[in-house]
């Protein structure tokens, strides 16, 4: 008798949990728009974005879409974020995004990551998943980001590496893995691609074909002419950290370096210390301040200058 009722009973919630998934996508669906669609527009009528989903779940707070499309119309220029699936935050106007996130400017610079937070009236991106941005000769991977939509102005929190490979001459298709520039650092690492300039902050390390610098903090400078001339017209120097300690090119693009604490570079078995070093492109040299220090277990000669 007992079995009997309980048999009863459970038959009985399990057609009742039938029928409430049965009549809650049913719910679901009579919510559901194909195509969905949003728009922004200028008091001077120009769109300023537009978000757009394969389909979209509607609910009280929240707009749940599918093969999310979003906008962005800059006056210099336009950024396109795509992903699987996001929310839409009706009240506060922010959009999650998930799976197979990418940000794409038209300008050339591209970011992949997992899940990405997009706050339009801030003009914020952030996520906490691992991030991987290209922009021209540089790649750059780190675990969470915020920054600006258009990435002109990105900092990575954690565990950084830049790969800058060199530009090509033109007779070769792929650059030579020789001369590829790797930058690590624990973070976090702040690069502003308006002033050319990336920071990377504690347990820094450039690795070179021929050198190995480390400190606490680095400023590279980026140059902003193009490859050969400067911005006065004239011939330049090419950007060669590893020249300056008798080694090959580092990449055209790179214009300055200046390493600050706690500043090791080693280059074979010669080995030197010191609290600050630039780094010069143009005139191939490094200068060490700081209570420098030089260990050298060979003849050979470096282009090097020591300051105070």
């Amino acid at each position: 008798m007992v079995l009997k009722t309980f048999l009863t009973f459970l038959t009985f919630l399990l057609l009742t949990c039938n029928i409430f998934a049965q009549d809650q996508n049913a719910q679901e669906s009579d919510q559901q728009i194909m195509d969905f669609s949003l728009a922004s527009f200028s008091e001077k009528g120009k769109k300023s974005w537009d978000l757009s989903g394969k389909s979209a779940d509607i609910f009280q707070d929240v707009v749940k879409l599918k093969d999310v499309i979003g906008n962005l119309y800059g006056k210099e220029e336009d950024i396109k974020l795509t992903a699987k699936k996001g929310d839409f935050d009706k009240a506060q106007g922010k959009v999650h995004l998930e799976e197979n996130v990418v940000i794409t400017t038209s300008t050339g610079a591209k970011l992949t990551t997992d899940s990405l937070d997009w706050d339009r009236k801030n003009q914020l991106v952030t996520t906490k998943d691992v991030v991987n941005i290209e922009r021209g000769n540089m790649v750059t991977t780190a675990s969470g980001a915020h920054g600006e939509p258009n990435l002109k102005k990105v900092s990575l929190e954690k565990d950084v590496t830049v790969n800058i490979n060199p530009e090509t001459d033109g007779k070769s298709k792929e650059p030579s893995d020789k001369k590829k520039i790797v930058i690590t650092c624990d973070g976090p690492l702040q690069i502003d691609y308006d002033k050319n300039i990336a920071t990377f902050n504690n347990n820094v390390k450039v690795d070179t074909q021929d050198a190995l610098i480390q400190s606490d903090i680095m400023d590279v400078y980026f140059g902003k002419a193009g490859r050969g001339e400067d911005t006065s017209g004239s011939k330049k120097a090419d950007s060669d950290v590893s020249s300056a300690l008798g080694g090959s090119a580092m990449g055209s693009k790179i214009d300055k370096i200046v390493a600050r604490g706690n500043v090791k570079i080693t280059r074979g078995e010669n080995v030197s210390y010191s609290d600050e070093a630039i780094y010069s492109a143009l005139d191939k040299k490094i200068i060490l301040s700081g209570k420098p220090k030089l260990i050298i277990y060979s003849g050979e000669d470096i282009n090097a200058s020591f300051g105070n």
